[in-house]
């Protein structure tokens, strides 16, 4: 029978009051081993700093209107979303990008007090709720700069 990785598992040292919790049989397989072999048992007491490379990514927008603003769609706001828009407006300020929700009232997550709204305000966007505003349809035109957007097929 396969070990339900989800359960943790803990183990009392021999000293009887210290609880090392272990994540899986083969780690608590290890530790005894170790103490088997009369070593010290050092599990997870330290941590490692790294980088994790950058990879390129792409970003479709939904909807580009005539005057450069940039529409994004969205039902739900995924956490993935969030730090897309977020990396996308650092690396391109010059960029109008706004968003149209089903629901701007909706929670970022199950539990969570912010709203989609809350967050756009806190992070500087503009939304709306359900359709695009006529303003924005309006609003002077915001050339997005040459080489920013790349026709699909064109990469």
């Amino acid at each position: 029978m396969p070990a339900v990785r989800s359960r943790a598992y803990a183990r009392k040292k021999a000293a009887g009051t210290a609880v090392t919790a272990y994540r899986s049989g083969l780690e608590e397989k290890i530790a005894a081993q170790l103490e088997a072999e009369g070593l010290p048992v050092v599990f997870e007491q330290f941590k490692l700093k790294y980088v994790v490379p950058a990879r390129e990514a792409t970003y479709t927008p939904d909807f580009v209107l005539r005057n450069g603003i940039i529409v994004e769609s969205k039902g739900i706001f995924d956490v993935e979303d969030r730090k897309k828009h977020l990396l996308i407006r650092e690396q391109y300020p010059q960029l109008e990008i706004r968003f149209v929700f089903s629901s701007s009232r909706s929670k970022l997550y199950k539990g969570s007090k912010t709203t989609y709204a809350e967050w756009c305000e806190k992070n500087g966007f503009e939304f709306a709720d359900k359709l695009i505003p006529a303003a924005w349809l309006r609003e002077k035109s915001r050339p997005i700069p040459e080489g920013i957007l790349i026709a699909k097929g064109g990469e």
